[in-house]
């Protein structure tokens, strides 16, 4: 089948190609974005691969089913950026990859924490400038402290073991409980109990009307004074804007990011040469106890190849069959 990659980079090319090694379909790569102003690159294809920046609102599903689309194959877990409503009444299936490696993701939180509690970008910087001061430098130990994981599906489990290995105390919140953080010893608790209980917050639960900006000022309110928050799940999952005044506070000790809530105009691509236009961004990157990464939880070569695996498995079986295997659909959620 003739497959257009959107949001195509050097990496995505590797282990796609690699993943379709016997040249079972025809795929072809475009770097720019998905949306209605991009979407009549996928002339001639039956399927869009596509990332989480990618748009694919209704305006850009009309296009897609007027030159042939038939699935949309998300290359990510998220698929919170598709109109599955008007996928739905375009008869064009989506399917995502549910899972791929969640220790690459828990393991970069643990990495967010550690640079956090002990400093190491500030650290870096100072002793390339030879300033071996370790003024400003106090960590604490991770041993004892409480820790609250928001989300316990396959990510968050695997955080809340590694959080375990360091000898923390676990908090735990979820729509449902789940065995293997019972056994850990884990206390599942409210998010208000969560947040005025816990040296640190990790966010891990999937975006969606309810988790919106969950994290207010309402809840930041209610904060253990210096909590270190860490969000690796989905930008929106919390109020920048709160979060940028909880910093100046001084509730927020510390804030770690792998994800933006108005990411699509700034990760993933070389802005260094150009004016960063978002003021609530460029006001986050000002505080020394803030430490943002670019979207690369996900960055490991076993996450990529899972990745790229099985966006090819759910291509080959709904070329088979009509139906991938990792499908989402307005019934399915329901």
């Amino acid at each position: 089948m003739r497959i257009t990659v959107f949001s195509s980079k050097a990496y995505d090319q590797l282990f796609l190609d690699a993943a379709n090694a016997d040249q079972s379909h025809e795929i072809f790569y475009q770097e720019p974005h998905l949306n209605s102003s991009t979407a009549s690159l996928a002339k001639g294809a039956e399927i869009v691969c596509v990332f989480v920046n990618d748009i694919i609102d209704r305006d850009t599903l009309k296009i897609l089913k007027k030159q042939g689309v038939k699935l949309i194959a998300m290359r990510c877990a998220g698929f919170n950026n598709v109109d599955l409503k008007a996928a739905d009444e375009f008869n064009i299936k989506v399917c995502r990859v549910p899972a791929y490696s969640p220790y690459s993701v828990a393991e970069h939180t643990l990495a967010l924490v550690l640079g956090l509690n002990r400093h190491l970008h500030r650290a870096y910087n100072r002793v390339r400038d030879g300033n071996f001061s370790l003024n400003g430098f106090i960590g604490f130990d991770l041993h004892g402290k409480t820790v609250g994981i928001v989300g316990t599906g396959k990510i968050g489990t695997v955080t809340m073991g590694l959080f375990k290995g360091f000898g923390c105390k676990l908090l735990a919140y979820d729509v449902a409980k789940n065995t293997d953080c019972l056994n850990m010893g884990a206390n599942y608790v409210d998010l208000d109990t969560m947040f005025k209980q816990s040296d640190i917050v990790s966010l891990h639960c999937p975006l969606n009307p309810a988790t919106h900006n969950m994290v207010d000022a309402n809840l930041l309110s209610k904060a253990k004074q210096g909590l270190m928050l860490i969000n690796t799940g989905r930008g929106a999952l919390i109020n920048t804007q709160d979060v940028i005044e909880a910093l100046k506070a001084g509730r927020l000790g510390s804030l770690g990011l792998d994800v933006y809530e108005e990411e699509a105009d700034l990760f993933f691509e070389d802005l260094s040469t150009h004016v960063i236009r978002d003021d609530q961004f460029a006001r986050l990157m000002t505080f020394p106890n803030v430490l943002v990464t670019g979207h690369q939880a996900f960055f490991t070569q076993e996450a990529l190849s899972a990745i790229a695996e099985t966006t090819i498995e759910n291509i080959n079986a709904f070329s088979k069959s009509g139906s991938a295997i990792h499908e989402v659909s307005i019934d399915r959620l329901a």
